[in-house]
């Protein structure tokens, strides 16, 4: 058989098989069988040099017909079962778009993140800005500066995280109310929110981290009527304009007079019930005038200027608010618990 009449049959083979070619891969496998480097084409090429000189081109043409209808019948055979390919992929990922849509799922603002918000949207609206601080703080601004030196009795009501005898984790925003007062002369009125620690054991009640708000007012001629004022206003912003309030007289280090403000129970309306302890009042913060020797610490004048700070924790005001019982609710990420507040 003439080298032509095997090239004829190589080629008759080629185009069978291609036809029966179902894939892009099958495709590969057959280009390479026969158009490769080192395909039966080329070996037909090779093998010329072993034919006599005047047979040479007339051989070559015939190759070279075949390789051109073979690259042809390839490249027509290739974009058919591209196709098919492209046919199938989206038959596999076709959506019927007469399906309801899916639910996308949105996050919401935790419960304290949005009390603090009202909380801090109450003293804005008064006149006070927002002022953070350092979590990890020196004894000498979370105790010293607020009258509290080393051996103070004071010092046991916080349980402290000690990093080392002068680095503690805070145990209260006030000390950031001390940094305020070193870079700012009055009139100062400021809320200082952000996160506490204290060493303590947690219950329904008490958490070894929490948050507080705390706020600092002072200027000339500040009274305990400005702090009755302001805080009044206060409690009846976030609970409702109807609700009543009281002042007792209580203690804290920094403060004098100290005292505590309640609000009448929301629930009973004043009568008693078991969430106000059947006494028919909520307490919901601490505050009092700033004692005169604080003033003194940071310099400033405590015979021409006075002021109050007042102090209250986010999660007891949510607890209050909303008529929760277990302080832990908030940070144990129980959706079913926090999605009643979205």
């Amino acid at each position: 058989m003439s080298i032509q009449d095997q090239v004829a049959e190589m080629q008759q083979r080629a185009l069978g098989e291609l036809e029966t070619a179902s894939d892009l891969v099958a495709l590969d496998e057959w280009r390479l069988k026969y158009l490769g480097k080192k395909g039966e084409l080329t070996g037909f090429l090779r093998s010329m040099g072993s034919l006599p000189a005047e047979e040479r081109p007339v051989v070559g043409q015939v190759v070279n017909a075949a390789r051109k209808l073979l690259e042809e019948a390839d490249g027509l055979r290739q974009t058919r079962l591209q196709a098919i390919a492209l046919d199938q992929r989206l038959a596999a990922d076709r959506v019927d778009v007469t399906l309801p849509g899916r639910p996308v799922e949105t996050g919401r603002v935790h419960i304290i993140t949005r009390t603090m918000r009202e909380i801090e949207s109450a003293f804005k609206a008064m006149g006070f800005q927002v002022a953070e601080g350092p979590e990890v703080e020196l004894d000498f601004y979370n105790f010293e500066q607020l009258n509290m030196p080393p051996g103070h009795p004071a010092r046991s009501m916080h349980d402290t995280f000690y990093f080392s005898e002068s680095v503690v984790l805070r145990t209260h925003t006030s000390p950031n109310q001390i940094r305020v007062m070193e870079k700012q002369k009055p009139p100062i009125r400021v809320i200082v929110p952000g996160k506490c620690y204290r060493s303590e054991a947690t219950d329904a009640t008490h958490d070894f981290m929490f948050y507080q708000v705390e706020g600092l007012a002072v200027d000339r001629n500040v009274t305990l009527a400005d702090l009755r004022g302001t805080l009044t206003d206060f409690a009846r912003r976030l609970f409702g304009a109807e609700r009543k309030v009281r002042f007792r007289c209580d203690y804290f280090p920094y403060v004098e007079p100290g005292v505590d403000l309640s609000i009448d129970c929301m629930l009973c309306g004043g009568k008693g019930c078991r969430v106000c302890k059947y006494s028919g009042w909520l307490e919901i913060l601490g505050a009092g005038m700033v004692h005169p020797q604080v003033l003194r610490n940071v310099d400033i004048d405590s015979e021409k200027y006075s002021g109050f700070a007042f102090g209250m924790g986010p999660s007891r005001i949510a607890l209050l608010k909303y008529g929760i019982d277990d302080i832990r609710q908030f940070f144990r990420n129980d959706l079913r618990f926090l999605e009643q507040f979205a």
